[in-house]
Formats: structure tokens, sequence, C-alpha cells
């Protein structure tokens, strides 16, 4: 099926009340057959429910679909986007172990990966930028993943995911992409090597500001059996889950698996059904909101462009910037509809416009339906220093916007009178 027709009804065939649409399963627990049934599910030697901290069969469909818009071998929900990066690389890597990254990320991202993560004994290492040598110079035989972002937020820069992957893979190590900003309906990761995807629910996935969710999705691809050295976890019987060895036991599923029953199961961050369900409403028409919001954000960049009080703007889909040839390898020459800009006149200006927008709503989300404004310097990176503020490509007066799908004529006209001020 195309990803329109995904959206809509993968995972999901009528149960036996012939609802057509995905029941709400708002319960705790599954009742065994028996003894032996219960035993079997714990050895995961059938599928099944137990427990709805582990699994719950509307968090199922929504696995299901949303590995099927990216075509892994399978999904873990989570309760937000960051308890997916984190439960991403609890799966792999402990205390002595490192990962690698491109320096470019979400706030919360960052503070994650520089400030917690440590505290932990899981070094994390900032690459100089995105390019595949930087990259590869910090790789060693501790390091467990090499993660980025497909499209930065809120820099919008698009990552050579390919060519990272190149690096990676010549030292047997997995590959990690966020790409809640490019959705699978721009670009689907596994295509071009990377092993792992996350994605932050809450944004155009669910798209309308509702739920909070996040998930993990497995390509089936990294040869983990073959790399047992560097990831004793997934080949080496497991102590809290009942011995298990997931490359035995999983095959291909090994990662996703160790995902559900060793970071979720024991620490519990898991989505609720009813998001669950809300999400999945939102899915459903996430390839269509996607074309316009594509085409929402060009012309807001290209207004942006020519306006005598804008400094700066920072899109890929413009062909001028400097990523548009990733855009244009990658995503056809889209870049979403995340962007930034500099209001000239620095901090104090880029406050003024802020605090003036109408229909572009003043908040930290992304990916709404609605318009959205965020002033990172005074919001989602504020806790940041100079020098992390550098690191991570924020600047005083840069405003980013989430180009959201109403009429086009009353988001310029909106922009028009807080740029007037």
């Amino acid at each position: 099926m195309k990803d329109h027709t995904i959206a809509i009804h993968a995972g999901y065939e009528k149960d036996g009340t012939n609802a057509v649409t995905p029941p709400i399963h708002q319960t705790v627990a599954f009742e065994f057959d028996d003894a032996q049934h219960g035993a079997d599910l714990f050895n995961l030697a059938v599928p099944g429910n137990i427990y709805s901290r582990i699994m719950n069969p509307t968090c199922d469909v929504l696995e299901q679909r949303v590995a099927q818009l990216e075509g892994g071998v399978g999904a873990l929900a989570l309760s937000a986007g960051s308890a997916a990066i984190h439960y991403a690389i609890l799966t792999i890597a402990s205390m002595g172990d490192n990962i690698v990254t491109t320096p470019q990320l979400y706030g919360g991202t960052y503070t994650l990966f520089a400030h917690m993560f440590p505290d932990m004994g899981i070094e994390v290492r900032f690459a100089e930028d995105d390019s595949p040598e930087a990259i590869e110079k910090l790789i060693d035989d501790k390091t467990k993943a090499v993660f980025m972002e497909t499209i930065g937020n809120p820099a919008g820069n698009i990552v050579d995911i390919a060519e990272i992957a190149k690096v990676a893979h010549a030292h047997g190590v997995c590959t990690i992409a966020d790409n809640t900003v490019a959705t699978p309906a721009l670009l689907k990761p596994f295509e071009h090597g990377i092993d792992i995807v996350v994605h932050s629910l809450t944004k155009y996935m669910g798209g309308h500001g509702t739920s909070l969710g996040g998930i993990i999705v497995d390509s089936g691809n990294f040869p983990w059996a073959e790399n047992a050295e560097r990831y004793p976890g997934l080949n080496t019987p497991e102590a809290s889950y009942h011995g298990v060895v997931y490359t035995e036991a999983l095959g291909a599923a090994a990662y996703i698996g160790r995902a559900r029953t060793v970071p979720l199961r024991n620490t519990g961050a898991c989505l609720s059904p009813m998001n669950a369900f809300l999400l999945l409403q939102g899915i459903e028409t996430m390839p269509l909101r996607m074309e316009r919001h594509c085409e929402n954000a060009l012309a807001v960049a290209q207004y942006l462009r020519k306006h005598p009080n804008v400094d700066w703007v920072n899109f890929a889909a413009l062909p001028d910037d400097k990523f548009h040839p990733l855009a244009q390898k990658y995503m056809g020459g889209n870049a979403s509809a995340i962007m930034t800009f500099g209001v000239k006149g620095g901090f104090d200006a880029g406050v003024k416009f802020y605090d003036k927008l109408g229909i572009f709503k003043r908040l930290v989300n992304i990916g709404d339906a609605k318009s959205l404004a965020c002033h990172p310097a005074s919001t989602t990176h504020r806790q940041l220093s100079e020098e992390e503020f550098v690191k991570v490509g924020v600047t005083p007066e840069m405003i980013r916007l989430s180009v959201g799908i109403e009429a086009i004529e009353d988001l310029l006209e909106d922009l028009d009178q807080a740029l007037a001020t």
C-alpha cells in the first residue's frame, strides 16, 4: 500500500465487534487462558498481551501503522518523544559506553545528551559538525550508536544520513535518526541506511496538539549478531528477562524486543491507549497535511526573504539555501514546515515581533495543523550557555516558525503586521 492508504488502514482488521475504528482498550491487564499460556507469553514463545505497561491492543495498531509507514520490522510506542530517544539509547548502551551525535539538536535532546547520560556513565560525543569525517573520528570500540536528526529542530539543517550511515556501518555501529520533522511522508531513513528511527508523535504525526506520544521503529536490518562483541545485551542471556537471548529469540526484531522488555518494562514510560487512539486519528491525515504544510512553508519563507525587517532566513526548500541540495537528494526539494529567521535588531526585536503575533500561536510545540512560533533564546533553549547556543545553532534574534495549514493569505498578513513593529 501507498502512504496515504497505510496511514488509514495499516495494523487493524475488524475485531469481534466489527468496529471500523480501532477500539480504545482501556485496561491495565489481560487474562491468561491458563498457567501455560501465561508462561508462554512471558517467555516470548507466543504473541499476545500481558499488561498495558508492556503492550496494549490499541497501542499495537499504532505501532504497526508507524512501522509500515517507515518500512520497519516493528515499533514501540511510548509516552513522549523524549522517552523514545532515551530508550533508543538505553536499549544498547550502558555505563562505560558512548554514543556519537551531530551537534545541532532539539533542546531537550541536547540536555539529555549533555547532562543526564553522562551522569549515568554514558558518554555523549558531540561532533564538530555533521560531516561524516567529524563523526568518524569520534567512533571507538565503545561506541554503541551514531545519532542524528534528519531535519534539525530548530535549526532546519538537513543531515546527509546516507553518508553518515556508511561511516558508522564501516565500524560496525548502528545509526539512530530522529525523523520527527520530516515524517515518513517526506523521508524514509531506512531506505538510506539508517537502522533505528525515533519520532515525537506529538508533532506532525498526531498533528493536532492534543496528545503526547513517542515511538521507536526498528528497521530489522542491522546485523546485531555479527557485532556481538559490541552489543552483548542483544547476544547474551538477559538477566532481567528470564535469560532470553534476543537475537536468538526474535531474529531481525531483536532490538525492538529488548526495548520493550527491558527499558520499557522496567521503567514504564508507556503510552496510554487513549493517546494511541487520538494519535491514530492524526496519522490518518498526516500525508495529506504534509503536502499543505510544505506548500505554505515555502510561501512564508519566500515572503520573509524579501522583507526589509528580516535579516536572514534558513529554510532548505529555498533554492539558494545551503541545505537545498540535501533537500533535493532526500525529499524532492521539500523541507517540511519548520524554519528559522532572524528579526533585525537582535534579542529585543525578536521579542517584540513574537509578542505581536496573532494567528501564529506562541508556544514551544511544532507540527500542529495550527501555525506556531517560538523564540528559542527565551524558551526552549534558555537553559543553555552562550557557548552551547553556538553549538546547537541558536541566536538571540532567531524565531522558529512551524507553519500550519491555514489560508496562506492570513498567515502572511499576520507576519506582516508583527514585523511592522
